[in-house]
């Protein structure tokens, strides 16, 4: 299932839990209400993650001018890591944050026909 769909069963949830026929005391409306918008906000954190990806996948990321946030958009890519990325540059083709140690050859081929460089 989708991040979307995920998104749109928790906007059904809470479509759903305003339209209940037994009543609710204020306390039970506040903790169902503080459960459901938990689980939203979650649930459009990780739709946000999907369309990141998505935007990734069909245009390569430029190792030499990708902000933080972009580099941290590719599968694997932590604070950490996009960190050394943007140290090291500038770069002349994309197999060196491999030669040169900034990512492992692993965490390289999670991304690596998601990034390019242009010069």
């Amino acid at each position: 299932m989708t991040a979307f769909s995920y998104g749109c069963i928790s906007l059904l949830l809470i479509t759903l839990a305003g339209c209940t026929q037994k009543p609710q005391n204020s306390q039970d409306l506040r903790e169902k209400t503080a459960e459901t918008t938990a689980a939203v906000k979650r649930d459009a954190k990780a739709m946000a993650q999907g369309i990141r990806e998505g935007w990734s996948r069909d245009k390569p990321l430029d190792l030499n001018s990708a902000t933080r946030d972009e580099l941290m958009s590719l599968p694997g890519v932590n604070d950490a890591a996009a960190d050394r990325v943007i140290a090291g540059r500038p770069y002349n083709e994309p197999g060196e944050l491999v030669r040169r140690r900034i990512l492992s050859k692993t965490e390289f081929d999670k991304i690596a026909d998601r990034v390019t460089v242009k010069k």
